[in-house]
């Protein structure tokens, strides 16, 4: 009985979230969308580009450098977090929180190598 116990706390603690990493995903966009040909609050795709995962689950971290072209970028965090913006930024949790699972657009100055950094915030 106590093995069957001990397997089962190991198994919730393995497939705990608070033990999954915590990754931010960014996608670079250059225009607004169409449709119609009228402009819409979208992104158009293609993306530019979809940025590799960050890894935040360590602690603060940043985005690569944006394409040139990024004047819109969606941004999905797999945990709750705060971000930053700038040319060198280091996001604390009293910047922007972002909620898990839902998806952000934001836009950023054209050609002013900007990224993103992240933390993990759990303050709201």
């Amino acid at each position: 009985m106590l093995r069957k116990f001990l397997a089962a706390a190991a198994f919730v603690l393995v497939a705990s979230p608070a033990f999954a990493a915590s990754k931010m995903y960014i996608s670079e966009y250059s225009n607004a969308g169409l449709a119609i040909g009228q402009i819409v609050q979208v992104a158009s795709e293609p993306a530019i580009t979809d940025q590799s995962a960050v890894d935040y689950s360590g602690g603060v971290a940043s985005s690569a450098t944006f394409n040139a072209a990024t004047n819109i970028v969606r941004v999905l965090c797999t945990s709750t977090c705060s971000i930053k913006f700038g040319t060198n930024p280091t996001a604390t949790t009293t910047n922007k929180p972002l909620a898990a699972g839902s998806p952000e657009y934001f836009a950023v100055p054209i050609g002013q190598s900007f990224k993103i950094s992240v933390i993990s915030n759990t303050d709201f």
